[in-house]
């Protein structure tokens, strides 16, 4: 069977990809970047507001392709990871006090249900602002959760675009995973994020 033969008859691998961490981490950003880039249309809401994203978004069927490559990809955006939910966070956005107190519910559900889903996954994406120092006990503890289960992990180094941003403080920190400093909102650094995946998903 000649080249294009085989490229045409062979199953693209399945890979599912999830995209967790710290709340506004920028995640939604990622995840519709990913989508338009590969879709043309967006996949998540963003907001300013801690914990917009409340329940797993799922994509599937994403078809991956890049130089060297593609894959069938199922993309899910999850809930941001907390230590602590606090209510009132949510009545300083403007929202009332029950609003606030069923929106902290649901957003403490949410946070199980990605610390859940993980386990499902093929590949983690774990979001990192690189403005902030990455000595947090929330990453910490989901990196650890990660090795513990074996999971491939890509650390991604978001708004490495911004002049305080620290990208080599994440990736020194974390010597053992591989760390791409990327711009989810301006799509700087996705074609590295791009070859990444494909190689560890691949």
């Amino acid at each position: 069977m000649n080249g294009f033969l085989q490229r045409l008859f062979t199953k693209k691998k399945s890979a599912s990809v999830c995209l967790i961490g710290e709340v506004n981490t920028g995640k939604s950003t990622l995840a519709n970047r990913i989508s338009k880039d590969f879709l043309g249309k967006e996949m998540s809401s963003v907001s300013h507001i801690a914990h917009e994203t409340r329940e797993l978004v799922k994509l599937e069927h994403v078809d991956f392709k890049i130089d060297g490559g593609a894959l069938d990809l199922t993309l899910v955006d999850t809930p941001g990871i907390a230590s602590s939910i606090d209510y009132k966070e949510f009545v300083r956005e403007g929202l009332s006090e029950e609003e606030a107190i069923k929106r902290a519910k649901e957003a403490t559900a949410g946070v199980i249900s990605a610390i859940k889903y993980i386990q499902e996954v093929d590949v983690a994406l774990v979001l990192m602002d690189s403005t902030k120092t990455p000595f947090d006990q929330v990453s910490l503890t989901l990196l650890g959760t990660l090795e513990m289960q074996n999971k491939k992990t890509i650390i991604v180094a978001n708004k490495a675009d911004l002049p305080e941003a620290k990208p080599d403080l994440i990736k020194s920190t974390f010597p053992q995973h591989k760390v791409v400093a990327v711009s989810a909102l301006y799509g700087s650094g996705m074609d590295n994020l791009y070859n990444q995946l494909l190689e560890v998903a691949g």
